[in-house]
C-alpha cells in the first residue's frame, strides 16, 4: 500500500501539532499547515511539509491545495480541519465585525478547502474529512457566544456534508474535545481586545472580576482537562478504522453534556450549565 497522506491545518501548537507528529510516527505523509509563515518554517525544520493556510486569506487556501496536489500527484488521502480561534465576551457586546471575522477563520475558511480537497478524494475514489468541533458545538457556555455559534454552524455543515457524501467512498467524522491544554485563551487575547470595548459594558464589573482574570491570569489547569494527544487518539481512529464513527466525544465534560442534552428540558439543561 503507498504512503497515505493527510493535510492537517492549525499545526502551530496544540491539537495540530500533536496530530501532526502522531500521525507521522504512524507512517502518514503529513502536510501540517499553519497561518503563520514563521510556523511554517518552524516545522519544515523539523521534517514536516508545510503549507501556509490562513483560512481567512481565499489565496492561502488554493495555493497550499495546489502544493499538496502537485507534491502527492493528485492523492489526498485525508483532510483534518482544526485551526480556530475564539473571541470571548458577553453577546450582547459583541459587534457585526467580530462575529464576521471569527466566522471567515473558524466556518468559511474550513469550508472552503473541504470544498477544494473534495474532487482529489473523488477521483481516487476515497478519503475521510474529519473536523474538530468541540463540546461548545453540542451545548452552549456563556462569554463564549462567538465560538459557540461557529462550532454549531460546523455541526450542522458536517451532518449534512457526511450524509451527501453516502455512496462516494468520503468518510466525514466530528471531533468534539472539551478542555485541552492548548493555546486558545492565550490566542483570544488579540480579537478580544480589537473588538470588545468592555470598559461600556453594562456589566463591566463581571469583565473585570470574572472573565479578564482568567484570560490575562496565570496558567491554570482546567477541571477535566486533557493533554492533545487524546484527540489524536480519536483522530487515528476515524482516519483507520473501516467503519469511522460520525462522533468522537473527547473528555468528561463532552460525554456528560452530550447525555444531558439528549435527555434535559432545554430550561433544566439551561440551569446545570449555569451551575458551572
Amino acid at each position: 500500500m503507498s504512503e497515505r497522506t493527510i493535510l492537517i491545518t492549525g499545526c502551530s501548537s496544540g491539537i495540530g501539532y500533536d496530530a501532526a507528529h502522531g500521525l507521522r510516527a504512524r507512517g502518514w505523509r503529513v502536510f501540517a499547515a499553519c497561518r503563520q509563515e514563521a510556523d511554517c518554517e518552524r516545522l519544515r525544520g523539523e521534517g514536516f511539509e508545510s503549507p501556509r493556510i490562513d483560512y481567512a486569506d481565499e489565496a492561502s487556501i488554493a495555493q497550499a491545495v495546489t502544493e499538496v496536489n502537485e507534491a502527492t500527484s493528485g492523492r489526498l488521502d485525508a483532510l483534518f480541519n482544526n485551526g480556530a480561534y475564539a473571541c470571548p465576551a458577553l453577546v450582547e457586546d459583541l459587534p457585526r465585525g467580530a462575529l464576521r471575522e471569527i466566522f471567515e477563520t473558524n466556518v468559511f475558511g474550513w469550508h472552503d478547502l473541504t470544498r477544494q480537497v473534495i474532487p482529489l478524494m473523488r477521483a481516487q475514489g476515497h478519503g475521510r474529512i474529519v473536523q474538530c468541533s468541540s463540546v461548545l458545538g453540542l451545548v452552549a457556555l456563556g462569554w463564549r457566544g462567538a465560538y459557540v455559534s461557529t462550532k454549531f454552524a460546523i455541526e450542522g455543515l458536517t451532518d449534512t456534508l457526511r450524509i451527501e457524501m453516502r455512496g462516494t467512498g468520503i468518510a466525514v467524522s466530528l471531533i468534539e474535545p472539551g478542555p485541552v491544554r492548548t493555546k486558545i485563551r492565550e490566542n483570544a487575547r488579540a480579537p478580544f481586545e480589537r473588538w470588545i470595548d468592555w470598559e461600556k459594558s453594562p456589566r463591566m464589573a463581571d469583565y473585570r472580576d470574572k472573565l479578564r482574570p482568567r484570560l490575562y491570569g496565570e496558567y491554570s489547569k482546567d477541571r477535566f482537562e486533557l493533554l492533545p494527544e487524546a484527540v489524536t487518539n480519536k483522530l487515528i481512529h476515524a482516519l483507520e478504522s473501516p467503519r469511522p464513527r460520525a462522533r468522537y466525544y473527547v473528555t468528561t465534560p463532552t460525554y456528560l453534556m452530550g447525555a444531558l442534552r439528549r435527555l434535559l428540558p432545554t430550561r433544566a439543561l439551561d440551569w446545570v450549565i449555569s451551575r458551572g
